[in-house]
């Protein structure tokens, strides 16, 4: 059996079985966003790490040397972020092409990484015979309370997201599929080689009691929300239409004749958090969002006992989110 037939959770679900017994009690292992290690009577590191690999996750010739840098740590920060979390420490280990790689790049990456004031505390280098090949952990801190499961969320729940969803992926098909040059393009792709790990609006959702469960949106809303349901064993329904999209995306899809609801649900990296939130308590969360932040949660869905499947209201399409395999 080859392993694109059971794809990169079914993976994933093979290996978490095989290694449980070893976890220690009271640790959690696979499962979700970060790996919970007991710090404490009330506090918990968060452990998460991500791999990225040249063709793969990034193209060396379209993105800067500064934006692959901060890109690769954002990926890992927004984990952290998506269990309620701060992020206090990071580890890098690169593989390089040495042929083809100057210092002068490596320069601007690491001016690109250290862009967001967390440390690195070591890690590896090496040489790659083709590719460059980037790992990254990232160690985080979080009161036990505060720490946010793909596991709890609850019948009834409004499913909302941080902030707009498919600019990524319209960069991404700005870059695949090359368009003219212009402001549009460009602020597209920039919104895919530089997303913002949503670092503050994390830890205030940790610190909500009205939250229940919550990770980041990187495979797309299609494939994350499935997480989510499958780990509490609900159904849900998404409404197409309230998907927040961008003036941005609306105009290039528009003119270029994409999809935009199926990039916001399947495209992914757009780094924003998903979350389920109590619906008595949604309004005011809502209004306190707001006020924190000047930016609204956006609510596009709700959780409802059932078998694990998304419903979409307002389209009759099926939406499936992006899997390595």
């Amino acid at each position: 059996m080859k392993i694109n037939e059971i794809g990169e959770f079914g993976l994933i679900g093979r290996i978490a079985r095989e290694v449980e017994q070893l976890v220690p009690t009271g640790w959690e292992g696979i499962g979700d966003d970060c790996a919970v290690i007991p710090s404490g009577d009330d506090h918990s590191l968060l452990v998460t790490t991500d791999l990225l690999v040249e063709n793969v996750h990034f193209l060396r010739d379209r993105i800067t040397a500064r934006e692959l840098g901060a890109k690769s740590l954002a990926v890992n920060l927004s984990d952290v972020a998506a269990m309620g979390g701060r992020p206090i420490a990071t580890f890098l280990s690169i593989g390089l092409p040495s042929d083809t790689v100057e210092v002068e790049w490596c320069d601007a990456f690491f001016d690109g990484y250290r862009s967001f004031g967390v440390p690195l505390l070591g890690g590896d280098t090496t040489s790659s015979p083709e590719g460059i090949v980037i790992n990254i952990t990232v160690l985080g801190t979080a009161e036990n309370r505060h720490i946010k499961r793909r596991n709890a969320a609850r019948a009834g729940d409004i499913i909302a997201v941080t902030g707009p969803l498919g600019d990524s992926a319209g960069g991404l098909q700005c870059l695949l599929h090359p368009l003219p040059a212009d402001a549009d393009t460009e602020a597209l792709i920039r919104r895919h080689h530089a997303p913002r790990p949503h670092l503050a609006e994390g830890e205030w959702l940790g610190a909500r009691p009205d939250v229940h469960a919550m990770m980041d949106v990187s495979d797309g809303v299609a494939s994350d929300l499935l997480h989510i349901l499958r780990a509490s064993s609900l159904a849900a329904a998404v409404d197409v239409r309230r998907l927040p999209l961008s003036p941005l995306l609306l105009k290039m899809a528009d003119r270029c004749g994409w999809d935009a609801h199926r990039l916001a649900l399947t495209g992914g990296e757009d780094y924003v958090l998903l979350l389920t939130a109590d619906r008595e308590r949604f309004a005011r969360l809502q209004q306190d969002f707001q006020a924190q932040f000047g930016r609204t949660l956006h609510p596009i869905g709700e959780c409802m006992p059932g078998q694990p499947t998304i419903q979409y209201r307002g389209s009759e399409g099926t939406f499936t989110g992006f899997n390595h395999f």
